[in-house]
């Protein structure tokens, strides 16, 4: 036995017990959600040197309330496959916080790293911390030791103006507004309560008190001189919406719906960014199995804004956006780097940053869009460990069942932490193809676990 996994199924459990990696073989063909690891919510994109950040939060597994806690990080650079980094930052980062990791978001400034969050403060309610780092994925701490703003705040989206004036919203039921002060970690006079119109953000029936579709989720950003704040609408079956103004604070104007109400989610939550020339609208739904409105995950579509600057209406999708460029199996590339997968799981690496684990015979990994080029591959090595008896990793082309080109043998290391190289020649890999790891071996009991994979030019 090696204790729990991240789905709260124990290692060394048959593999008939595993329910939710089987049903994941159900729907492999799709790309939405784009994490199958763990439930993910809540997406903030971010863009740094070259490279899409996602931050999301993390719906706890049999959960029947909003048990969050922690945060978790990917990042990909063709919008196809994605690598985790795991999770710098959670309730234990503030000591005074006691549960409740919601929605968040992260901005940088002056080479710092800040992550807004709300969370529930001891003896109190919610309220807003920020964490800072040095780069992207961390390492993160509490800036300030409190929290910034402490009145039920959630939902937190922040930005920089090009004037160097930063902003912070947050909002359920109302919206609301810091000018935030150069060190981001305090603000400049009063929150203000933003005026919620109808013509501002849309009219909801049936509701007196809350006559506005505007409910949670705020996300603020600015392109082509227009301002932006998209939000989550209408409790409590959420659609996305959005508004736009000339400036940070308004008039606004509501523009319309962007996504309506669809699967099996009943909120639904915003991040929407420029990336490699293209616009992407990320939000989250329970289409994995098991999911549903505490099981959520994170999804992606491509878009195109109008020549006035509006959003199209969009609408949930398995296929996902296309990948931008391909990947590069001659660098040395990171097994948690996933496209779709059945089965795995992943873990903190003793070599640093994270590992496939929790792996059983016929679980798989796919990653999408492997340029071989014309002389293709000679060769392929991963980085391996196995405290049980190893098995195969069988590198198969376009499909679980297509071309093979090779097949790694595995055995067992000693421990599940213990590292060792694998090698096998490879044949026919050349173009670019989908490349499929088809993990195999005898027994019900897991295999092995992998830190990093690469291929060898012939």
């Amino acid at each position: 036995m090696r204790g729990m996994n991240a789905k709260g199924v124990l290692r060394g459990a048959t593999a008939a017990s595993l329910a939710l990696p089987l049903l994941l073989g159900s729907v492999v063909k799709a790309d939405n959600p784009i994490v199958q690891t763990i439930y993910t919510a809540d997406p903030a994109p971010f863009v740094y040197d070259d490279r899409l950040y996602l931050y999301t939060g993390h719906d706890e597994d049999g959960a029947t309330y909003f048990d969050m806690r922690n945060w978790q990080i990917f990042s990909t650079t063709d919008m196809a496959n994605w690598q985790h980094h795991g999770s710098p930052l959670s309730l234990e980062t503030f000591s005074w916080a006691d549960n409740q990791a919601w929605a968040g978001q992260l901005i940088n400034r002056n080479d710092k790293f800040y992550w807004y969050v709300p969370v529930h403060r001891r003896n109190g309610g919610m309220a807003i911390g920020v964490a800072v780092g040095d780069s992207p994925t961390g390492p993160f701490k509490d800036a300030i030791g409190g929290p910034l703003a402490e009145n039920n705040e959630i939902d937190p989206t922040v930005f920089i103006d090009d004037d160097g004036q930063a902003y912070l919203y947050w909002g359920n039921p109302g919206l609301s507004y810091v000018k935030l002060n150069e060190d981001m970690i305090s603000y400049s006079g009063s929150i203000v309560n933003v005026q919620l119109t109808t013509d501002g953000f849309g009219s909801r029936s049936g509701d007196a008190n809350r006559p506005t579709t505007f409910e949670e989720g705020p996300w603020f950003y600015k392109r082509n001189g227009l301002y932006y704040m998209v939000f989550a609408a209408s409790c409590c079956s959420e659609h996305i919406g959005y508004s736009t103004s000339s400036g940070p604070t308004g008039p606004w104007k509501y523009r319309g719906v962007i996504m309506p109400t669809e699967g099996s989610s009943f909120t639904n939550h915003p991040g929407i960014i420029d990336y490699k020339n293209s616009s992407y609208f990320f939000y989250h739904n329970g289409a994995l199995p098991g999911g549903g409105g505490y099981a959520r995950s994170v999804a992606v579509e491509l878009f195109e804004y109008g020549d006035d600057g509006t959003i199209p209406e969009l609408h949930m999708s398995t296929e996902g956006p296309p990948q931008v460029g391909t990947l590069d199996p001659y660098a040395k590339q990171e097994a948690e780097t996933i496209a779709w997968e059945s089965g795995v799981e992943t873990e903190v690496c003793s070599e640093g940053g994270l590992n496939l684990a929790y792996i059983h015979n016929g679980d798989y990994v796919k990653v999408k869009g492997v340029d071989f080029g014309s002389g293709g591959a000679a060769s392929f090595t991963a980085r391996v460990a196995s405290a049980n008896q190893g098995g195969h990793i069988e590198l198969r082309l376009d499909s679980k069942t297509g071309t093979l080109i090779g097949t790694a043998d595995v055995a067992g290391t000693g421990g599940w932490q213990t590292w060792t190289d694998v090698k096998c020649s490879v044949t026919g890999a050349t173009g670019t193809h989908d490349l499929y790891f088809v993990y195999t071996g005898s027994g019900t009991s897991e295999l092995f676990n992998v830190n990093w994979w690469q291929f060898t030019a012939a």
